[in-house]
This record gives structure tokens, C-alpha cells and sequence, in this order.
């Protein structure tokens, strides 16, 4: 195949110009993303029952449902949370590469089965179904700069005129409302209803005839009386639409002939539909939108269109209102991806000078320049053949293919120009015969990095789906780099090198001359000492073995973890206050906690949003959250502005709060994975305990694990259980009262509960109409007796007649794990100190000692890390051997693959040194990293044996044929080991956003391949003698795949 090339190089270059073109036009349309979908895909049903408590709705709605969720294909694992302020939600988790719309179609499908069966309420606010990630995506937050415009006027108009428009935007998923629209709320007045012997359901029964809309039909309608001229439509009543007009409502008309109007027994104005969240924008009343992505939709594409959406909006907004994002993921995403594409660039330029330094011929080092860009285009091409985006994943691929693929052209000019040296032959003899000597080895070497790394693809779960990304790049790169050795380059060999007489020596003089002084004087005492350990085998073999035992040993001891923690440019602050603290006492935590962000760390910190009542942990007035964005990444160079920095000070700073427990936490690595790192376990009732029995595990658990020092941040995912009143009617009294049961219920529901009555319109869009005690008549246990009911013979009865009231507790967040009763423990390691692998264990082994009857299951994160941990040794052993197999099936021999093999533990021993003393963990990168060490370390072996193996057929001994091919190889193998180091080292400095996986992955490689080079180049010559002298038997003549000779 190379020789019809090099006689063609205008066709080479066509294949060439072509592969480049398609790579160009799939670079404009590859979609850019953090990283691929991980998560599994997951659907969510929520439903709520106003003023219903959590037992109320497990017991009711949430049970309910889920029985109904069996035989749901792919289903991984079903949670639900029922809150007391009426809200379910339910979440069933699929296995990864489960269609998320066959998900959702099969979830609404049994739904519709269990609809019938849920309280009437209920079915009246209407149960959803969506597909959107866990987590939020972006936040805007709503502002008036000049202060006309308070909490409740902003979140009207954002549900009126915004929140619409940005959930109809592609990818948008689900939206979220910090605050709510208007709604007319009629506060009633117990006393003065008494006065006219009325309860609430005369009044909602008033309401429901007095603000309605009639279709009154038309004048003139057909079928009309002959010669009927006039036709025109009628309007009778119509829904009422100001306070004012609510406040006539007629109760009740007099003997006296005088009307009792709903102003007369209530306060009417226009409020706020629920009063449970509260939101600040860097201490200004504010509103918030927070938005969820939809499953498999691209989070940089749905943002700019929400950009987009809010700038044609935000024409239109009231004077003085402005829209910020305290809370976004994208920035991060498109930085650390700029940045991939920097380290890139410097890549390509270093691993440039490194051949220029080598090669000191700018033609020569012209032509594995000009495969780079070849190749990487050509490796995007096949990204979007594959439907894959521009990823952290296949970027950082990307890196290390750079180093990778210039090898395979570096082999090929080296050896061209050495055939030329030697024989003083032109470059196109040179070339057609150094392409027979090389082609096996170039062959081999693309067969083995291909073989290291195809394994990985056929891995289930998230580390599955990462696996790929790398797999598919680096074996893309890697195909087209060595058709590009085999193809391009010898026919730019050919063309472009010029003719060297025999015997050409290298430059002495200059730079070059001191460098090529250097090197042979360095070459000549390698082969000394490669000379020296042939002669005393045995001792260097025992010390290999010692290696050996070392690195099996080193491996077990290096911490375990799943994806390297990212500095993300944002936090999140947890604020939970003691059961049954109201919303005025969390708004004065969160004030301490707006205070310390802005003022005691303004360096790092760009703003806050903080939202009372809402929390990632549930939500009710004891529970809030801010959200805190960081200044940009080149404002925060500084150690002590990084965000695990700024949550550890924020952490201890909060700490000294009296009224609650407040949490920093940095946001986790893949967003849709959970809202916290570390790890997340589910405490389960699996014996029928009871909740008293499991709050009690849990809190012996928590008690266990605070007296751990490797664990930090660990807490209840939930509320502590609050005290609850109970109300209990005597039905027999009330019976013979002459009461109604469904009277005393609709009474109390309405009074205390509010009740949703009907619509009217404000402003041109329909909104609720909502009845409901005043404040000051539903605060004090004792208020419950200012309450009647009318008997069925026209009397008042107060409660107190036939009611008694108790106090008692209970829980107002019950969770729900795969159909168990359970409670949720998050947590994580110290940094630095115990990685999240050993954290789990840690917890698993404090787990074991919990009462009888309760069980436990890692979520989230957590459930994915255990899931691939057992994975990595059984994916390095199966690498291996494919890469042996690969290697008899190459040379026709059992003997050579073994001298080849025995040179990975050289190169794993740099890689786990470099994490170790770098305090990296052996997460995906870290494993991906020492793949790529093995393929390499091979790869330099290959290189050596491949022509050893030449020189015995051609009846030298193995001895001088090692010693021989040890120094005609030494020079290409040191240059395309230090270009690859040099290519990958800028990952190893790199600092900005995404610098964790940057890190996690340039340190694995270069620690390996500086390892795995200076040892092989010694060892390998001893492993193919020892081998050889094992096997002795005839070797075969030449490898399958040569040709030329």
C-alpha cells in the first residue's frame, strides 16, 4: 500500500485534503458539552394536595403510585419525597442507554392506572410527568434596581410574561418559580361570620355563583324566523377581576331587606397564590426562575436560546427590573473547554520542537507536523459520525492522541532518514525500503494501542459511557494516524526530503552540535549499560520482580474515587433551622450568610441569591438555600480563592451560628449526578420498624460517623421530625349536634387550609381565587374555638363542643428509597486525607453494626462509583491480554508478545508513583491514563523487538541483535516519548476551569511514560534475551504483515 502512494503522493494528498474538509464541516456542527449524557436517564412525577401532611400524602398518593410503576423496562431504582407543604415527587431512574421517551411513555402509561385512585384533590391540580435532569442548569434571578417593584409584584410578572416563554425553549425541561403569581385571597373573619350565623362554605358557595362566566348564546341565532335582520352575540356575567368588585359579592340578603356583602365578614386583596418562598438577590427583594435541562438536550445550546428568549423579553420589562444569573453551569463548560483547546495548540507547538531538536532538518520535521492536523480532523469527523459532541472527554482524548499520532510519522522520517544516511540513496528508494522494514511495526504499534483501548467500550453504567468517548477518539486518531504513516507521509518522504550523501553525519557545530555530542556520547553509555545487565541477567530479572511486587502492592493502597472534583465557579449553601422555626428566623440565617459572602469574602465571591423555604433538602419555612456565583477564573488565581477554599472558610464561618445547621457545598463534578460531592447513602426500614425505629438508626449512624476524622460535611438529607397538633372530632357528638361530618371538614380545610374556590382575571390572564382565615385568627392553638359550624336546624356550634386537640410529632419530609421507607445520609471525605472510595467504606463498615430490620443502598454518585469500582482491575486485565493476543497473532509466536508485555508494570510503576506523590486518586482519568501508559510502554518495546527479531532472522544472535536494535531504536524512541511528554505536560500545569481532569489525566501519563520509557529502554533488550533463551526454538522468519522485503 505505501509503495503505490509513493509513487502517487497527489492522490495521497487528495485523501488527505478530503479527510481534512469532512473534519472541518463536522466541527461546525458537533454540539459542545461538558461531558456526554452520564446520568441515567430518569423521569419524575410530582402531584400535590394542598394543606395534606407528609404521612397524609405517602399513605394517599405516593404509595399509590409507585405499586402501580412495575414492569417498567430498564427501571433502575425509584425514590420519592412526600412534604409536607403538599407537594410528591417521585423519581424513577433508568439504566444507562434506556430511550428516556420510551421511559416516560411506559411511566405515564401505568400512571394513568393509578390516577383513578388518588384523592379527588388531588386529581383536580393534576399529576405531571416530565423528563428533565435532577439538577438546576441555570438560575436567572429577577431584580428591581430601583425598588419599586417588591418580591411578590416581581414573581407575578416573571409567571405572567417569562416563565412561559422559557419553558417553551428547546432543551428547556422543567422550570422552577421562587415565588408565585397573584391570586385574589379572601381573608376571613370568624367572629363577624358567627355575628351572621355563615361558615366558609356559604362563602365559597357565593363566590362560585357571583364570579362566573355565562354563555348567553346570541341574538338572532340560527335556526332564526324568516327574515330575521339583526344577529349579533349576547354577554351576560363575566369573572370578576378587581378587589373592589369581590368586595359587593352579596352573602345573603336581610329580612330587613339589607344585603350582608363578603366585605362585611372578610378582607379581600390581591396576594400572592402561596406565601412559601422568599428570594434575595445580593440582599435586594428578588424573584428566581431556575431551569432544568431535558434529558439528552444540550446545555450550551439551551442556554444561548434562553439568552436569546430573555433579551427579546427583557424589552418589554417594567422600568427598573433586570434580570441576572446568579447561578449558571454553562460558563464553566465552555471555559474548560477553551482550555482543552489551548493545551491543545501548545501541544502541537512543543511536540514540533521536540522533533526539530531531534530531527535538526526542518523538512523532515515538517512532515509529522502536517499528519496533526490530518488526523485531528479527520478524528472529528468520526465524533460526529458517531453522534458524539466536543466533550471534556474526547477533547482531553484529543490531547493524547496528539502525542500518539506524531510518533507513528516520526518512526517512519527517522527511519527514512537513516536508510538515506546508511545506503545514500534517494528519498524515494529510501522510502520504498524503509517502508518495508517499518510497516510491521507500525502495524503492531496501532494494533496494540487499539486493543489497550477497545476493551474499555463495552463497559455498562456512567463509567461505560466515559469510557467511550476516550475509546472511540484515541482508536479513531490512532487508525487514521497510521494510515496517514502508511499513505501521506512516505509520499511526502519522497517528495520532500532532500537527498543526503553516505554516510552523512549529523551537524556537529552550533546547538545541534553540542546536543548531537551529547546524545552519542549518552547512547554510547546506554548501550555499555544494556551490555552490562544482559551479562548479569538474573540480578536485573529479580529486580524487575521486585518492581513487579511493588506496584501490585501500590495498587491496592491508592484511594479509590470517580471523577476528579472540579472548581465549577459556583456553591451552594444549605441553611436548615431547628423543627418548627418559622420563615422569619430562616430569613435572618440567610442574612448572616448574604452578609459573609459579600463582605467578608468579596475577592472571591460575584453574588448571591438566596431563596427561604426552598431547599435541596425540603422544603418548609425552617429551610432555605443560596446560590453563590464566583468571580471569574483568571480574577481567582490564588489558592485561597478557589471554591473548595471559599466553602471551607464559609463552612467554619457558619459554624458559630446559633439559630441552625448551615452547609457549604461545592457542586459535583457532573451536575446531573446529585447537588453535593462525596457520597450518598439511603438508610432503609427493610423489616417494617417503623419511622421512630429508623430515625433512631440514623441518628446512631450520624453519631458514629461525626466521630470519624476523615469525614467532613456528613448530614441528614431531610427534616428533622417537628411537632405536629392533632385534632380529633367525637363523631358521636357531633351527630348528635346535628353537625356533618363533611361540614366540619370543609369548616376547618378552608379556614386554616385555604381552599382554591375558583378563577378570575387580573391583568387579561386568568388567575386563582383562594379563602382562608386571616393571620392573626389561624396562629395559636386556642383560635381553633372562635370556629363554627351550622347544625341542620340553623344553629352556631364551636368547635370546642365537639373536638379535643392534642400535641404530638411527626415527620414533614418522608422519603421513599425502591419502595422502602428511608432516610438519606450525605457526606464525604476530607480532602486529601480519604478519597470518596474509602469514605464509603468507612460508612459501610459503621452500617454493619445498625439494629436489625434496617438496610442501607448507595444512590446518586455514590451508586455509580461502586458500580465501577470492581471494573478497572478485570478492564486492565483483559487489556493486557488482548494486547498479548494481538501480538502472537502478529509475529506468529508465543515468546516475543511475552518480552513485550513484561514492560507494562515499568510504566504503571511511573503512574501510580506520580499520583501518589501528587495525592491523586484512581478515578476514570487515572485509569484511562495508565491504559495509555500500557499501550505506550508497549508500544517502545515493539519498537526494539520487532527489529532484534530482523536481525536474528537475518542470523545474528540474540545478544548483539538486542544490543543492535537497542541502538538503532534509542533515538525515535526517546524522541516520540519526550514529544508525547512534552505534548501532554501542559495538562499536568494547566490551572484554570476543568484543571481537575486535566490534572487527574496529565499526571497519569507523563508519570508513566517517563517511567515506562527510561526503564524500558534498558529492560527491554534483557526481557527479549531472557525470552528468547526460555523459548529457545527457531524463530520464525518475519512478522505476517511485512511487505517490501
Amino acid at each position: 500500500m505505501a509503495r503505490f502512494f509513493i509513487d502517487r503522493p497527489i492522490f495521497a494528498w487528495v485523501l488527505a485534503i478530503i479527510v481534512m474538509l469532512a473534519g472541518i464541516l463536522s466541527i461546525t456542527s458537533l454540539p459542545i458539552a461538558q461531558y456526554p449524557t452520564i446520568a441515567p436517564p430518569s423521569v419524575g412525577i410530582s402531584a400535590s394536595y394542598p394543606g395534606a401532611s407528609a404521612k397524609t400524602l405517602e399513605d394517599t398518593v405516593t404509595q399509590i403510585i409507585e405499586q402501580k410503576m412495575k414492569g417498567l423496562d430498564g427501571l433502575d431504582y425509584i425514590s420519592s419525597t412526600s412534604d409536607a407543604s403538599g407537594s410528591v415527587n417521585i423519581t424513577l431512574t433508568f439504566e444507562s442507554g434506556t430511550n428516556p421517551d420510551t421511559a416516560q411513555v411506559q411511566v405515564q402509561n401505568k400512571l394513568a392506572l393509578a390516577t383513578p385512585l388518588l384523592p379527588q384533590e388531588v386529581q383536580q391540580q393534576g399529576v405531571q410527568v416530565t423528563k428533565s435532569s435532577a439538577s438546576f442548569l441555570s438560575v436567572i434571578a429577577f431584580v428591581s434596581e430601583d425598588g419599586k417593584m417588591n418580591g411578590a409584584d416581581l414573581a407575578d410578572y416573571v409567571a405572567a410574561n417569562v416563565q412561559d416563554q422559557i419553558s417553551r425553549v428547546q432543551g428547556v425541561g422543567d422550570t422552577t418559580l421562587f415565588g408565585a403569581q397573584y391570586a385574589m385571597r379572601v381573608w376571613l373573619d370568624p367572629s363577624k361570620l358567627n355575628n351572621f350565623k355563615l361558615t366558609p362554605a356559604d362563602v365559597s358557595t357565593a363566590i362560585s355563583a357571583q364570579n362566573a362566566q355565562v354563555s348567553a348564546g346570541q341574538l338572532g341565532g340560527l335556526p332564526s324566523a324568516a327574515g330575521q335582520q339583526l344577529n349579533a352575540t349576547i354577554t351576560s356575567q363575566t369573572r370578576l377581576q378587581t378587589a373592589a368588585e369581590f368586595e359587593n359579592i352579596i352573602l345573603r340578603t336581610q329580612t330587613d331587606g339589607s344585603n350582608v356583602r363578603l366585605r362585611d365578614v372578610a378582607r379581600i386583596e390581591l396576594g400572592s397564590e402561596n406565601y412559601g418562598s422568599v428570594a434575595h438577590f445580593n440582599g435586594k427583594p428578588a424573584t428566581g426562575l431556575a431551569i432544568k435541562l431535558a434529558t439528552g438536550a444540550n446545555a450550551l445550546d439551551t442556554v444561548r436560546g434562553v439568552d436569546a428568549k430573555l433579551d427579546e423579553l427583557g424589552k418589554f420589562f417594567p422600568a427598573g427590573m433586570k434580570a441576572y444569573k446568579p447561578y449558571d453551569t454553562t460558563p464553566f463548560v465552555r471555559i474548560s473547554i477553551e482550555e482543552v483547546v489551548k493545551t491543545l495548540i501548545e501541544a502541537v507547538v512543543l511536540v514540533f520542537f521536540v522533533m526539530y531538536l531531534f530531527l535538526q532538518n526542518f523538512r523532515a520535521t515538517l512532515i509529522p507536523t502536517i499528519a496533526v492536523p490530518v488526523v485531528l480532523l479527520g478524528t472529528f469527523g468520526v465524533l460526529s459520525a458517531f453522534g458524539y459532541s466536543i466533550n471534556t472527554l474526547t477533547m482531553l482524548a484529543m490531547v493524547l492522541a496528539i502525542g500518539l499520532l506524531v510518533d507513528d510519522a516520526i518512526v517512519v522520517v527517522e527511519n527514512v532518514e537513516r536508510v538515506m544516511t546508511e545506503d545514500g540513496s534517494t528519498p524515494l528508494e529510501a522510502t520504498r525500503k524503509s517502508m518495508g522494514q517499518i510497516t510491521g511495526a507500525l502495524v503492531g504499534v496501532a494494533l496494540v494501542l487499539a486493543a489497550v483501548f477497545v476493551p474499555m467500550a463495552f463497559f455498562g453504567g456512567s463509567t461505560g459511557v466515559i469510557y467511550r468517548q476516550f475509546t472511540v477518539t484515541i482508536v479513531a486518531a490512532m487508525t487514521l494516524s497510521v494510515l496517514v504513516a502508511m499513505i501521506l507521509t512516505p509520499a511526502l518522504c519522497a517528495t520532500l526530503l532532500k537527498p543526503v550523501a553516505k554516510g552523512h553525519a549529523l551537524t556537529n557545530t552550533g546547538f545541534f552540535g553540542w546536543f548531537n555530542r551529547v546524545f552519542d556520547r549518552g547512547s554510547h553509555r546506554y548501550q555499555g549499560v544494556v551490555r552490562h545487565m544482559l551479562g548479569r541477567g538474573k540480578v536485573y530479572m529479580l529486580g524487575y520482580a521486585v518492581v513487579v511486587a511493588f506496584v501490585g502492592y501500590s495498587f491496592t493502597k491508592i484511594p479509590a474515587s470517580f471523577l476528579p472534583d472540579e472548581d465549577q465557579g459556583s456553591l451552594f449553601t444549605l441553611i436548615q433551622l431547628p423543627p418548627g422555626a418559622t420563615q422569619e428566623r430562616t430569613l435572618k440565617v440567610i442574612d448572616t450568610v448574604e452578609k459573609h459572602f459579600l463582605e467578608d469574602q468579596k475577592d472571591a465571591v460575584e453574588s448571591v441569591f438566596s431563596v427561604a423555604g426552598f431547599s435541596f433538602a425540603g422544603s418548609g419555612q425552617n429551610a432555605g438555600l443560596a446560590f453563590v456565583k464566583l468571580k471569574s477564573w483568571d480574577e481567582r488565581t490564588a489558592a485561597a480563592l478557589k471554591v473548595s477554599a471559599v466553602a471551607a472558610k464559609a463552612s467554619a464561618a457558619f459554624a458559630s451560628i446559633r439559630d441552625g445547621l448551615v452547609f457549604a457545598v461545592v457542586p459535583p463534578a457532573v451536575s446531573e449526578l446529585g447537588n453535593a460531592t462525596g457520597f450518598d447513602l439511603m438508610l432503609q426500614d427493610r423489616g417494617n420498624v417503623g419511622h421512630a425505629a429508623l430515625m433512631q438508626a440514623r441518628n446512631q449512624l450520624l453519631g458514629a460517623l461525626a466521630q470519624e476524622k476523615g469525614l467532613v460535611g456528613v448530614r441528614p438529607n431531610g427534616l428533622e421530625d417537628t411537632a405536629q397538633f392533632k385534632l380529633e372530632i367525637d363523631a358521636q357528638k357531633a351527630g348528635a349536634l346535628g353537625l356533618s361530618m363533611s361540614d366540619i371538614n370543609a369548616t376547618f380545610s378552608a379556614a386554616w387550609g385555604s381552599s382554591y374556590v375558583n378563577d378570575f382575571i387580573d391583568q387579561g390572564r386568568v388567575k386563582k381565587v383562594f379563602l382562608q382565615a386571616d393571620a392573626q385568627f389561624r396562629m395559636l392553638p386556642s383560635d381553633i374555638d372562635r370556629w363554627f359550624v351550622r347544625n341542620s336546624s340553623g344553629a352556631m356550634v364551636p368547635f370546642s363542643a365537639f373536638a379535643t386537640a392534642s400535641w404530638t410529632s411527626g415527620s414533614p419530609r418522608l422519603e421513599r428509597y425502591n419502595s422502602v421507607s428511608s432516610v438519606e445520609i450525605l457526606g464525604q471525605g476530607l480532602p486529601g486525607v480519604l478519597s470518596s472510595g474509602e469514605a464509603m467504606d468507612l460508612v459501610e463498615k459503621h452500617a454493619a453494626d445498625l439494629p436489625a430490620g434496617i438496610g442501607y443502598e448507595w444512590t446518586g454518585l455514590s451508586k455509580q462509583e461502586r458500580a465501577s469500582s470492581g471494573q478497572s482491575s478485570m478492564l486492565y486485565a483483559v487489556s493486557i491480554l488482548v494486547v498479548f493476543l494481538c501480538l502472537a497473532a502478529l509475529y506468529e509466536s508465543w515468546a516475543i508478545p511475552l518480552s513485550v508485555i513484561l514492560v507494562v508494570p515499568l510504566g504503571v510503576l511511573g503512574t501510580l508513583l506520580a499520583a501518589m506523590l501528587s495525592f491523586k486518586m484512581n478515578d476514570v482519568y487515572f485509569q484511562v491514563g495508565l491504559l495509555t501508559t500500557v499501550g505506550l510502554a508497549s508500544k517502545n518495546a515493539i519498537l526494539i523487538v520487532e527489529f532484534a527479531k530482523d536481525l536474528v532472522a537475518q542470523g545474528m544472535d540474540e545478544v548483539q541483535a538486542a544490543l543492535t536494535a537497542a541502538r538503532m531504536r534509542l533515538r525515535p524512541i526517546l524522541m516520540t516519548s519526550l514529544a508525547f511528554v512534552l505534548g501532554v505536560l501542559p495538562l499536568v500545569i494547566s490551572s484554570g476551569a476543568g484543571a481537575g481532569a486535566q490534572n487527574a489525566l496529565g499526571t497519569a501519563v507523563v508519570g508513566g511514560m517517563l517511567s515506562g520509557t527510561v526503564l524500558a529502554i534498558f529492560f527491554v533488550p534483557l526481557f527479549y534475551v531472557v525470552v528468547m533463551r526460555l523459548f529457545k526454538r527457531k524463530p520464525t522468519a518475519a512478522p505476517v504483515l511485512l511487505e517490501g522485503h
